[in-house]
């Protein structure tokens, strides 16, 4: 048997935290009953509902890598009828994006129907790495690289230290290719740190997120990940579990 909060964030519905506070709120009920017992087990037989939604408690589970083309929503639906990247996976099984990439940035992109492992790797205290590399309108000076590396003010919040390497500087159309990592995963951040900088950023690719690369891939395929690389990313946010309980 396993906690309630744990099988609902497993199930993909929400996170654990916010299970705990749909359970706290009395919107959750097991065989029919209200449960506000955040301590309350279940097991593979009971029936949960939120908000009269039945949870699928789902048993094999997937993990893929995507590379996303631009232009795809990072989302399961989308209510104006555009590409989603549920569109590029053949499968039956309900998964759902680790975090997002906009509409208009290409690149890795998770995808699972763990919910456990999804939760620990989206949030920021497991600090995991992304990678990205941006077109920019002109040429970094190394103030603003600096700037970047300690951290800019967006949305009135200082970001985090970041490693920043120019990999390319077109004098001739004043444009610059720059690798940037990131460990946060805030609302079009790479961007926005780039204007803050004064550079708008033209193109964006994410290249890696924790040890994960694009390597095989063409935009718009995917990949399962191997039982090897499940476990690393596993490893990767053990010590950060405790967290969520």
């Amino acid at each position: 048997m396993e906690r309630l909060q744990k099988v609902i964030a497993n199930s993909g519905y929400c996170s654990r935290r916010k299970a705990e506070e749909e359970i706290k709120k009395g919107h959750v009920t097991v065989n029919g009953k209200i449960v506000v017992e955040l301590g309350t087990k279940v097991d593979v037989q009971d029936v949960i509902e939120i908000n009269g939604t039945v949870i699928k408690k789902e048993e094999n589970k997937e993990y893929i890598l995507l590379y996303k083309p631009r232009e795809v929503i990072t989302s399961v639906h989308d209510d104006k009828g555009r590409k989603t990247v549920l569109d590029y996976i053949d499968t039956d099984t309900r998964i759902y994006p680790v975090g997002r990439l906009d509409y208009d940035t290409t690149g890795l992109l998770l995808l699972t129907n763990d919910g456990e492992l999804a939760n620990l790797l989206m949030h920021p205290k497991t600090e995991i790495e992304k990678v990205y590399v941006a077109k920019v309108k002109g040429i970094l000076t190394g103030q603003e690289i600096n700037r970047l590396k300690n951290g800019v003010v967006i949305d009135g919040r200082k970001t985090s230290r970041a490693k920043v390497k120019v990999r390319k500087v077109d004098k001739k159309t004043q444009t610059s290719i720059v690798e940037i990592t990131i460990h946060e995963g805030r609302n079009h951040q790479v961007k926005k740190m780039f204007e803050r900088v004064g550079h708008e950023v033209l193109k964006l690719k994410r290249e890696r997120f924790a040890f994960l690369d694009l390597k095989g891939l063409r935009s718009g395929e995917y990949r399962y990940l191997t039982v090897k690389e499940v476990k690393k990313l596993y490893a990767l946010v053990k010590h950060k579990k405790d967290y969520l309980k």
